[in-house]
């Protein structure tokens, strides 16, 4: 068995997408050593003191052996993220049975899942933090993305379930709604009707506009949101939350 390490140990899904690739550089610069966890290949820069698996986290037999594969890595985990997700862009009558099982098992169930199976080394760590990786989607929504606003909605109730029962153990779990953040992801979902615009980057300047701020969002300032519920002495005080972070998207009335 590994023995305990006094270096912080962090697993985040979805590691090598644009959240997630960012997230993974925040934590390895302050210091963290990161579990990465992606169905698609990272590639060049993962932190030479982490560990990348490969794996498709909506079969849950994959969960358990890369949990296998971390107890062998690391004897304590100090933080999970929870970033992965699956996207599907149709309207919901042509949402097929096997369309909304794929988005639930990506989004939702592995969560689930991901958290049970976590919960031993962060517990081992004497407590630690979760960080679930929602969407404005789950409270505010548009055309075409009903799966994935009910997974990430959701993924809210489990999060407040999840605080509830696991302060004893001293692990606190928060989520975090992102708004429109420039990521591979965003720009997949642009042609499905909601933001007008004759290419991507038209699109793209559109939804900026909607947003207090005037532009979307970088990967990076969700990364730095998620360091902050992570770490203790930040945000020790805080558990069961859904922080939103849109720009103030979702401060302004649709309606003016």
């Amino acid at each position: 068995m590994p023995e305990s390490n006094p270096i912080k140990s962090m697993l985040i899904t979805g590691a090598a997408g644009g959240i997630g690739r960012a997230t993974v550089q925040l934590f390895a610069e302050r210091g963290w050593r990161v579990i990465g966890i992606d169905r698609a290949p990272f590639g060049p820069g993962f932190p030479a003191n982490g560990l990348f698996i490969q794996s498709d986290i909506s079969i849950g037999a994959n969960l358990e052996s890369i949990f296998e594969q971390t107890r062998l890595f690391t004897a304590e985990l100090h933080g999970l993220v929870n970033n992965a997700a699956l996207q599907i862009t149709r309207p919901l009558l042509e949402t097929s049975v096997e369309d909304w099982d794929a988005v639930m098992a990506s989004n939702l169930r592995s969560v689930f899942l991901g958290i049970k199976l976590a919960h031993p080394l962060l517990k081992a760590a004497g407590g630690g933090a979760i960080v679930n990786v929602s969407s404005v989607h789950a409270v505010v929504t548009s055309t075409n993305i009903a799966a994935y606003a009910a997974s990430k909605g959701g993924m809210l109730a489990l999060t407040r379930a999840v605080a509830i029962e696991f302060a004893p153990d001293n692990i606190r779990c928060n989520a975090i709604l992102p708004g429109a953040v420039d990521t591979p992801m965003l720009r997949a979902g642009l042609g499905r009707g909601h933001v007008h615009g004759d290419n991507i980057l038209d699109r793209l300047d559109n939804l900026a506009r909607k947003t207090v701020n005037g532009r979307v969002g970088r990967p990076d300032e969700i990364a730095q949101t998620i360091f902050f519920l992570i770490d203790e002495a930040q945000s020790s005080f805080i558990t069961g939350q859904a922080l939103i972070v849109d720009g103030g998207a979702t401060a302004r009335l649709s309606t003016e």
